[in-house]
């Protein structure tokens, strides 16, 4: 399924007129928010694992350094397990789902530490907010920046393939 949220707009993420801040996280709202992202895609996760019978949804949304966003907090989670077992059959039926955040708490040089862990190559997943072509990350971007410190507060070198 092919999800286009730049038809939304509003969001320097999914507007090429709206330019990306690289001054550092500042308060409120920031403008990378992409307006009801994880509502948009729990709700199309909750669709399939009804279809699937899955009783569990898996998000890796982080309340600690998450940029002020507020689908990101643990009562909009809290909220949407709510919403997804009184809108859908298999609740209604006993089949209740659970939505679990397993990094919501963690700070990120404890998510660089999991990854490792879990053997996870951190070099192959991307969290800037404009990428080249290529995947690499800008390294100037907030999501960039609050990698990186998470790189060096867990004092092990950052993967990160940057352009």
């Amino acid at each position: 399924m092919r999800i286009d949220l730049a038809q939304f707009g509003g969001s320097a993420l999914t507007d090429r007129s709206i330019d990306v801040p690289r001054n550092g996280i500042q308060p409120g709202i920031p403008i990378t928010y992409v307006p009801a992202r994880n509502t948009i895609l729990l709700s199309l996760a909750l669709g399939w694992a009804e279809v699937l019978e899955a009783r569990h949804l898996f998000v890796g949304a982080n309340s600690v350094d998450y940029s002020g966003y507020p689908d990101c907090r643990p009562e909009y989670l809290r909220a949407f397990e709510t919403l997804a077992n009184l809108a859908t059959k298999a609740a209604v039926e006993g089949r209740t789902i659970e939505v679990r955040a397993p990094l919501i708490d963690l700070p990120k040089p404890s998510i660089v530490k999991l990854a490792l862990e879990l053997g996870v190559d951190p070099a192959m997943t991307v969290t800037c907010y404009q990428p080249d072509a290529l995947g690499r990350a800008c390294a100037v971007c907030d999501a960039c920046r609050i990698r990186r410190a998470g790189f060096e507060a867990a004092g092990i070198p950052d993967s990160t393939r940057y352009a």
